[in-house]
């Protein structure tokens, strides 16, 4: 039998980077997305920029009242990426949930687990990229019932947008939003467009419409912004990369509005 080897200790300890990489995204999403997490991969993810993810329990039907239930995990998901660690910004990846929980209300619980961290929602990131995009008066495509779909207009109206048509889909699972192709997204895209609109908004995290958002704006002719775009394009520039990314679509090539 052959005997183990001698184990020897290195004599010094190797010297550490700051940090394993530059910067990090911490991304808090739902147990039933299917969507974040590949979107963030493409557009956030690099050799100088990690995602780190947690996931939260969430229960459909996609209505007012399951969303709401998610607020007292988001703590506790916002602890658990990189415990002690800092983070240069933190992404709650539900954007119906952020409307009607409050982006105030989602800062709040995350920052008590990471204090002092930007937090960014879909509905502000969006609000912020179309405000970027010169857009004042929008259309808005959800793939929500109606009644999922009226706090998301009612946050767009209380934060000074007109909008000038809002088509909603009728769908009250996630999983299912998620199995849209973005082929099928561009048309109802083009269709939900209004003529007098500036931008076309199209909510929800579990839509694929990041992929579809190059195609989306040569069929309706004006910029788009998606849940997962705008989120991805806030913690790219919290992050320091001001880089243009148009594969992506025009907010992509925006800089982050400041005040």
């Amino acid at each position: 039998m052959d005997m183990a080897p001698d184990i020897h200790l290195h004599p010094e300890r190797p010297a550490l980077d700051p940090r394993p990489l530059e910067r990090r995204v911490g991304l808090i999403i739902l147990a039933t997305d299917h969507t974040t997490e590949p979107d963030y991969r493409r557009m956030v993810a690099s050799e100088r920029i990690g995602v780190y993810v947690a996931r939260v329990a969430y229960a459909n039907p996609t209505t007012p009242e399951n969303l709401r239930k998610m607020q007292p995990a988001l703590t506790e998901a916002a602890a658990l990426i990189l415990p002690d660690e800092k983070l240069d910004a933190i992404c709650y990846s539900c954007t119906s949930a952020s409307v009607v929980i409050g982006d105030l209300e989602i800062e709040a619980a995350i920052q008590t687990a990471k204090p002092g961290v930007t937090v960014v929602t879909p509905p502000m990131a969006a609000m912020q990229g179309l405000r970027g995009l010169g857009a004042k008066t929008i259309s808005v495509l959800t793939p929500y019932t109606i009644e999922t779909s009226r706090p998301m207009a009612e946050y767009f109206v209380r934060h000074g947008f007109n909008i000038a048509s809002f088509t909603c889909l009728g769908f009250d699972d996630d999983r299912e939003m998620a199995r849209i192709a973005p082929s099928t997204l561009v048309e109802l895209a083009r269709q939900a467009m209004h003529p007098d609109a500036d931008a076309l908004f199209v909510s929800c995290t579990a839509l694929r419409s990041a992929l579809a958002a190059v195609a989306i704006e040569e069929a309706i002719g004006r910029p788009v912004v998606t849940s997962n775009q705008a989120t991805a394009w806030n913690c790219l520039r919290l992050c320091g990369d001001d880089s243009a990314h148009p594969e992506w679509g025009r907010l992509m090539t925006c800089p982050l509005p400041r005040g």
